[in-house]
Formats: structure tokens, C-alpha cells, sequence
């Protein structure tokens, strides 16, 4: 470390003062302390709901039913005082039934624009990968373009425009997987596991855990703590965090370890038949100074990017073949890479 260049090592001037940091983690703590009062055992699934949040970037939540995923979305746009719909996405959806339609008047024999239920600030698209191929490229102009066209009118989506979308890994029947162009328009997928014996039991005593989704949802008391105009502040913020040019090279090396891991001096190149996009590189940026804000630092640090890594990359990558064969998954060859990429 002594013999590097000491301008790979500098870090630019700060923009915030303590105070201002460490009242924006307060903020943000408060949120997911919130959250967390009603959704017992998925932590680190809230504070990267968070982390996307003020990266501003979509998110892809895979997990077996039952693990309150749609009931996190639904609470945090609550908690957001944000307007919230939600698609079941399935097989005969049109994606008019997602933008909305022109509906002809005969009084004055005009149409006129009926948006869909896209055009919220907080979105759930379930199981979207039961909905065919055109209504994901429809949801896929939203999520790029932030806007939806309908018939000759062009709708501008509310500032903020959050999609949430969810998939079982464990159904194949009647489902259309998202290619990859689509996947690498999510800034993370978060795969959700089971939670452990102490939080499953701490659910039973929740004081609506024997009511229906709908009741346990619309009692549970939920204050807004983060409004719109706040979200967007601290989007600014996020985006003016510190980022040392050493820690800008280890995620550039992160990243390119995933396409081309020989010239990293790894031996995994048969495993991996894609590696991640440039888009990779650009969202471990935006989600490691998010997650920087959200731990009251105006800086990153290589544990920022390393904590990230899998959300971010792993549904950017395709496995080969012989992966498959030796039943290994995406995060075990992300794996492999953390390990080996040294940390500055």
C-alpha cells in the first residue's frame, strides 16, 4: 500500500457535516426499525430494499411464497407516504392492462387516455415471470425510459418511480423467464431465504397473526417516516458520497473479473459463459454510496462494495454448462472472486 500512487488513495473534499450524516442514518435506521416491528426476520432484506431506494434503482426480490415479500413492499411505500400499486402478473396479461388505454368517447368522438396502474411512485409486479414476453417489455420502457407511451400520448411516471418485482425459483410451469437485457435493468436481485427458528417464533406473537393478509396489513399502525421530497434529498446525497479512486478500481476489477477471470489469475473462466455489463460496474458504484449513507459515512469503503457484490451481480452473469454440472451457483463463482480480487 506504501508504493501506490497517493492520488489512487485520495479522496475528494467532503460535502456534509456530521451532523447532517448522522441525521440522514437516523432518518433512514427509523425507517427500518419501523419495518422491522412488523416483518420479523428479514433485516437484511430491508436494508437493501433501502440501499435500492436511495440508488434509485429497481429491484428483482426471488423467495418461496410466504417470506412477506409482497408485505415489506407494501409497508415500506406506506412508511414512504408514497403511492403504492400492485400487478399479479400472469400468463394472459396484455400490456394494456399495465399502461393503460385509450377508451373513444362518443359525444365528442375523441379518445381519451385511461393510464394504468403503472403510473404510481411505488410498484409491486408479482411473479413477474408469469407474464409474457410483451408485457415485460412494456414494464421494461417504464423502468429505463420513465415513461409509458399510450396510443400517441406520452406519460411522464411520478419522480419517485420504484419498481418492485417478485419471482418463485421454485415453479417452472406456465412461467417466462426474464432475459437477460431485462434482469440487468434491476440494480440488485435479493434472494430471500427462510428466517431463523427464533424470528419464526417471534412471528407468533405479532398481535394479527391470525388475521388475512389485507386485515394484518391495513391495521398494522404504520406512520409515514420518509416522505417523497426527502427520498429525493437523499437520493442527492447518495449520489455526492466520497469514492476513493483505489475503491473505484477494485470495483472495475470486481466486475471485469466476472468476463474475463484468467487475466485475474482465477480458474474459473469454464464456469462462467457471461460475465456482468458495464451497468454492473456503474450500479456496485451507486448502491456502495448508498450503503455508505446508510451506515452515516460520506465516503465508501472497499467493505461497502464487498457487502454489495453479490446483489448486484449475481443476475447479471450466466454460469455455464459445467457449472451446473458441479452444482454450483452464481454466488459460489462470486465467491470465488471475493475472494481472490484482493482489497485495497
Amino acid at each position: 500500500m506504501a508504493n501506490l500512487d497517493p492520488a489512487r488513495r485520495a479522496e475528494p473534499t467532503s460535502r456534509f457535516t456530521a451532523e447532517t450524516l448522522s441525521g440522514a442514518q437516523r432518518l433512514l435506521l427509523s425507517l427500518i426499525d419501523q419495518l422491522q416491528g412488523s416483518i420479523v426476520g428479514q433485516r437484511p432484506m430491508l436494508e437493501r430494499l433501502v440501499v435500492a431506494l436511495l440508488a434509485g434503482g429497481h429491484v428483482l426480490i426471488e423467495g418461496v411464497p410466504g417470506l412477506a415479500k409482497t408485505r415489506a413492499v407494501r409497508l415500506l411505500s406506506r412508511a414512504l407516504a408514497l403511492p403504492f400499486r400492485r400487478i399479479q402478473f400472469t400468463p394472459d396479461l396484455l400490456p394494456a392492462d399495465l399502461t393503460g388505454t385509450q377508451i373513444f368517447r362518443p359525444a365528442t368522438g375523441t379518445f381519451d387516455v385511461r393510464p394504468g396502474p403503472i403510473v404510481t411512485s411505488v410498484l409491486l409486479a408479482d411473479e413477474i415471470n408469469r407474464a409474457p414476453a410483451k408485457v415485460q417489455s412494456a414494464l421494461l420502457e417504464a423502468m429505463q425510459e420513465g415513461r409509458i407511451t399510450v396510443g400517441d400520448e406520452t406519460i411522464v411516471l411520478p419522480d419517485p418511480f420504484w419498481v418492485l418485482a417478485t419471482q418463485n425459483p421454485i415453479e417452472h410451469e406456465g412461467t417466462y423467464p426474464l432475459p437477460e437485457a431485462q434482469l440487468d435493468r434491476f440494480l440488485m436481485k435479493l434472494v430471500v431465504t427462510y428466517p431463523n427458528r427464533t424470528a419464526e417464533l417471534s412471528m407468533l406473537e405479532l398481535p394479527s397473526v391470525s388475521e388475512s393478509d389485507r386485515i394484518d396489513v391495513l391495521s398494522t399502525p404504520s406512520e409515514p417516516v420518509i416522505g417523497p421530497a426527502d427520498v429525493r434529498d437523499l437520493r442527492a446525497m447518495a449520489a455526492s458520497i466520497r469514492v476513493a479512486p483505489l475503491v473505484k478500481e477494485y470495483m472495475v476489477d470486481l466486475v471485469r473479473a466476472t468476463r474475463d477471470p484468467g487475466r485475474h489469475g482465477l480458474e474459473i473462466g469454464h464456469l462462467i459463459e457471461m460475465g456482468a455489463s458495464p451497468r454492473g460496474t456503474i450500479g456496485l458504484l451507486r448502491s456502495a454510496r448508498a450503503h455508505a449513507l446508510l451506515a452515516g459515512r460520506d465516503f465508501v469503503t472497499p467493505h461497502d462494495v464487498k457487502s454489495l457484490a453479490r446483489d448486484v451481480l449475481r443476475h447479471r452473469m450466466v454460469l455455464s454448462f459445467e457449472a451446473d454440472a458441479e452444482n454450483l451457483t452464481v454466488d459460489d463463482v462470486l465467491g470465488k472472486i471475493l475472494d481472490h480480487i484482493p482489497v485495497p
